[in-house]
């Protein structure tokens, strides 16, 4: 008899709930992953901005030397 209250109206309502519940948690995931993948992205564009200024000042400054001599 445990089946048949299963298969009616609040079984379906639970099963219902179960699955939006899921659906929220794996949209969570989702947002979760791709905030840490933006925070990655943000990091190494930020390198890469500071090795960028690095590599030019330093370009100028031997193009600065070899001007002087």
């Amino acid at each position: 008899m445990m089946f048949l209250k299963a298969a009616g109206i609040g079984g379906s309502i639970m099963a219902i709930l179960a699955l939006v519940i899921y659906l929220l948690k794996t949209i969570i995931s989702l947002i979760a992953f791709l905030t840490g993948a933006l925070k990655i992205l943000v990091v190494l564009v930020f390198i890469a901005v500071i090795v960028g200024i690095g590599f030019m000042v330093l370009k100028g400054w031997n193009e600065a030397r070899r001007n002087r001599d």
